[in-house]
């Protein structure tokens, strides 16, 4: 990745936060994986549908990070309790080439490499981040392809 190019997994309702996120002046959407669907991960609820996007944007992470916070609440998340059913989960897994550590944020996302929902969709964008080992260690999470769909989705 790039500077000022951040990558994110989405799971749970992955096309009405794409509205918003392209809506946000400085945030262009440039491609996003194929659909997935998986069980929650260390939570409770319904399935989740994942992905991953690349974006471009002139906001810091921090920026960026209280953006997405924003659409999840604008979508109804509630964070009354850890690993709460969510309505919308963004996470940004990488920013460009940075390095964060703080209360509130840190990039890479620390357990971006354990995650089948995760892994599987970043491997249609970044295939030399996701290793063979990588895939290996997290084939016991159930993930599948929700539909046919073109290889990887570029915004017009």
């Amino acid at each position: 990745m790039w500077p000022w190019e951040p990558t994110w997994a989405i799971p749970s309702r992955p096309l009405k936060w794409l509205q918003g996120l392209e809506s946000t002046v400085g945030v262009q959407v440039r491609a996003c994986s194929r659909l997935y669907q998986s069980e929650p991960f260390e939570a409770t609820g319904p399935p989740y549908i994942n992905a991953v996007c690349r974006v471009d944007s002139r906001l810091s992470a921090p920026e960026l990070l209280a953006t997405l916070q924003r659409l999840e609440l604008e979508a109804g998340r509630l964070r009354e309790f850890h690993h709460q059913p969510r309505t919308l989960d963004l996470d940004l897994l990488f920013f460009g080439q940075a390095q964060v550590q703080s209360p509130q944020l840190h990039i890479p996302h620390p357990r971006w490499f354990e995650r089948a929902f995760v892994l599987r969709p970043l491997m249609e964008l970044e295939p030399s981040w996701v290793s063979p080992e990588m895939l290996q260690g997290v084939q016991a999470q159930g993930i599948a392809l929700l539909m046919p769909q073109p290889q990887v989705w570029v915004p017009c």
